[in-house]
């Protein structure tokens, strides 16, 4: 039995090596050296699994008042404690997690696609750009916080009347939360419009009579989606914690629809008597914003061209 020995590729080898390289499988193997992003993608799966499974093996209803049992900091029954009502306090952290991360991910969706559709217009029509960045200046110079503050005050009711009471304040927080987060998104997808609109396969694209639509759609898009998808991360921590601010200020959910910031909000009455019911609402919003950023980071340097080799 021989072993036939190992030798090096030839020169024609490794040049198919290099085209059989994917865009996609660099990206991989760039996001995989990045550590933290790959235990920040273990601990967000955990907290969105939990989230959406766990309810089925935690069933206690997170509505379900005893008075006798308020208060408790753990307990074999309760190992989140209860609240002031003695509501259980991981079943409701279960129940307010789905809609913390709805709301992130559709304010996301929302900002992002405003943001790229402006970025677009601007980038590619010249005569739009001037108009199209002093408003998304506009938008930067407003303050956010009284803005938010107003709009929830003004349309609340309104929405509520129209969709009942959580319709109501889901859109409204999502219309909210996602129109008021598209500027960074429009200006870094502007730029890099400029970047790839100077290049031969544009110029190409437009001398055999391509519509600006089909350039825009089939050529421009998928070369500015990489720096859409970093910044798409960056956006759903942004809409939680501006979520998880709005319902701290009383300003979100109602009582009995509970999310992370409500329980928050919800706690911080009773601090001194159980430190519990703040500590895990704070620590899932802590943990669910780090990983995101960690994964926008990865993400980041994995979508770099520069660091691919």
């Amino acid at each position: 039995m021989t072993v036939k020995a190992k030798t090096k590729p030839t020169q024609l080898e490794a040049a198919e090596l290099q085209q059989a390289r994917t865009f996609v499988g660099d990206a991989w193997n760039q996001f995989r050296k990045h550590k933290l992003a790959m235990v920040a993608i273990a601990v967000l799966a955990v907290i969105i699994l939990g989230v959406l499974i766990g309810p089925l093996f935690w069933t206690l209803d997170p509505e379900y008042i005893d008075i006798v049992d308020a208060y408790q900091v753990a307990s074999p029954e309760h190992p989140w404690g209860t609240d002031s009502l003695g509501r259980d306090t991981l079943a409701r952290a279960l129940q307010g997690g789905r809609v913390s991360l709805m709301i992130g991910i559709s304010a996301m969706l929302v900002s992002i696609t405003i943001g790229t559709v402006i970025g677009l217009a601007s980038g590619y029509f010249r005569r739009l750009d001037n108009p199209l960045m002093r408003m998304t200046d506009i938008f930067i110079a407003l303050p956010q916080l009284p803005l938010l503050l107003v709009l929830m005050m003004l349309f609340r009711e309104p929405l509520k009347g129209a969709f009942g009471v959580e319709g109501g304040v889901f859109i409204l927080m999502v219309s909210v939360i996602g129109g008021l987060q598209w500027m960074p998104t429009a200006r870094l997808v502007r730029g890099e419009v400029l970047t790839v609109k100077s290049r031969e396969f544009i110029t190409a694209a437009t001398a055999v009579g391509s519509q600006d639509g089909r350039i825009l759609t089939s050529h421009i898009l998928p070369n500015v989606m990489s720096p859409v998808i970093v910044a798409a991360t960056f956006s759903v921590a942004a809409a939680i914690i501006t979520e998880s601010a709005l319902s701290f200020l009383g300003l979100g959910f109602p009582p009995d629809f509970p999310t992370w910031g409500r329980l928050l909000f919800d706690g911080k009455d009773y601090l001194t008597i159980t430190w519990t019911l703040v500590f895990w609402p704070g620590l899932l919003i802590s943990l669910t914003v780090l990983c995101v950023n960690f994964i926008g980071d990865g993400l980041r340097d994995a979508l770099d061209p520069r660091l691919r080799k």
